[in-house]
């Protein structure tokens, strides 16, 4: 494993039983950033110790939850929180191992809505403003957790190795004095999704980190880590729809619209992300056709593929693919306008499974109370 022993998949990407079991069985621990997550990963079978709990505003009951269960890390986020942990420790006396999570002040080359290492952040405390190392100095002297590491994060989908240098650089200057034995540098590795975009690989990733490290003087014993989500599942998936109508305007635009859309992936909406598309009966074919692909859901925004090539010959009922999906898109995926969000199908050796099904009508009403 590039970075060793104690990397984290970050299963907000992209998480199911499968998924956590097969994280699990590469010998990765969980990053789960709610109870929910930590729900589905024991449920999976993963260990409660090889959980990283996260989240900046953690209820009193998913700390409670994480401290019984006995979970790796905690990854402290703000003074309330420590309030919180203290408060319990009250209760029952349980010391749980924790990070602190501290914002770098590194302005990632990402999108703003993804970018978490700058001063503005909801997450983490400043080392800039001296908050981190006040919050240090709590945890320090509290009776209520076993301060163990620093953790800091600086954004998703990010390209350029030398932001995480810049990262190391500072969160060294802060680690360094405070003799801890674990540094993490989160995750936020980018991944080419459209033709011309190019990302560094994990283990390239890994190297420009600890290049870093050996050149801020961080200690060689000190156990860094990483926590990669996108990194991992993004490329692994292909969405697969049916084409439904193709409205051709004459001298402004093409549409193909398909079964899905911003129910089952709400990237484009969210952040304009860009994908490719490509017919499975005619992988290597020519595509001279530039269409818009759109979802099938009442906002002018459901698009899926703003700048689509096509072969000319598509037609009504053809299947439509696009891939490197694999994060983000069923995980933030929704049932709006009730449309019923698809299945999950692990394919590998020839062979296949399910492992989350399709949702039925029926599972739409499952909640309601007459």
């Amino acid at each position: 494993m590039a970075f060793g022993d104690g990397v984290a998949y970050a299963a907000k990407a992209f998480l199911c039983r499968a998924m956590a079991a097969l994280a699990h069985e590469e010998g990765m621990a969980l990053d789960v950033a709610s109870g929910g997550e930590m729900h589905v990963a024991l449920a999976a079978g993963v260990p409660a110790g090889r959980l990283v709990l996260h989240g900046n505003n953690k209820s009193v009951e998913e700390l409670r939850q994480g401290r019984e269960l006995g979970v790796g890390r905690i990854v402290v986020d703000s003074a309330d929180e420590i309030a919180r942990l203290e408060a319990l420790h009250a209760e029952d006396g349980r010391r749980p191992r924790v990070m602190v999570r501290v914002t770098p002040g590194v302005e990632a080359h990402t999108h703003e809505y993804v970018m978490t290492g700058q001063e503005d952040s909801k997450f983490g405390f400043s080392v800039a403003s001296g908050a981190a190392a006040d919050a240090v100095e709590r945890l320090r002297r509290s009776p209520a957790v076993e301060l163990v590491g620093v953790h800091a994060h600086i954004g998703s989908q990010v390209f350029l190795l030398s932001s995480f240098e810049k990262a190391v650089e500072v969160l060294a200057g802060f680690f360094g004095p405070l003799g801890l034995p674990e540094l993490c540098v989160g995750g936020g590795l980018g991944v080419p999704y459209v033709t011309g975009e190019e990302a560094p690989t994990i283990t390239e990733w890994a190297a420009a980190v600890r290049a870093a490290c050996r050149s801020a003087g961080v200690a060689d014993e000190a156990r860094v880590t990483a926590e990669p989500g996108r990194a991992i599942v993004a490329a692994a998936a292909v969405t697969v729809y049916r084409v439904g109508t193709i409205k051709v305007l004459p001298g402004i635009r093409t549409y193909v619209a398909v079964d899905g859309g911003m129910s089952d992936n709400p990237r484009p909406v969210l952040y304009g992300s860009g994908y490719e598309a490509f017919l499975p009966r005619a992988t290597d074919a020519e595509r001279p056709l530039r269409a818009t692909v759109v979802g099938k859901h009442c906002e002018s925004g459901d698009v899926v593929v703003r700048d689509a090539y096509l072969p000319a010959d598509l037609a009504v009922g053809d299947l439509l693919a696009t891939p490197v999906t694999g994060a983000y898109g069923h995980s933030m995926a929704s049932t709006y306008n009730k449309v019923p969000r698809p299945p999950v199908v692990f394919v590998g050796g020839g062979r296949s499974r399910v492992v989350v099904r399709r949702e039925t009508l029926d599972d739409l009403l499952r909640l309601d109370q007459p």
